[in-house]
């Protein structure tokens, strides 16, 4: 079956998007060259036409640049504890709360 003469709604695509995607890792190549994950996102849902997105991990740039001008910083906690860690619990597997502790 041929998708391409399908003509699907935006929100359809969308909330397609929305149920099948439960995180987001984001890698960026930074001006030094290295490719770092800069943003580890989780996939909430829909609220009416938008896919709400939560930050779990942000790349924490303020711990500046070695003297060979790589990056020092490192992604961080948000403080928020991502809903696919129940998930994880449910198969058995054991994620401590003080990996999304705010440092």
């Amino acid at each position: 079956m041929l998708m391409v003469s399908m003509d699907l709604p935006l929100r359809a695509i969308r909330e397609q998007i929305a149920s099948a995607v439960d995180v987001i890792v984001q890698l960026t190549r930074l001006r030094d060259g290295t490719r770092r994950v800069t943003a580890v996102t989780e996939v909430h849902g829909m609220e009416g036409q938008t896919v709400t997105l939560q930050d779990v991990f942000l790349f924490d740039y303020s711990a500046g640049v070695d003297e060979s001008g790589t990056f020092l910083g490192k992604p961080v906690s948000t403080g928020i504890r991502p809903r696919f860690t129940d998930r994880f619990e449910e198969m058995g597997i054991t994620v401590s709360p003080h990996v999304f502790a705010q440092p």
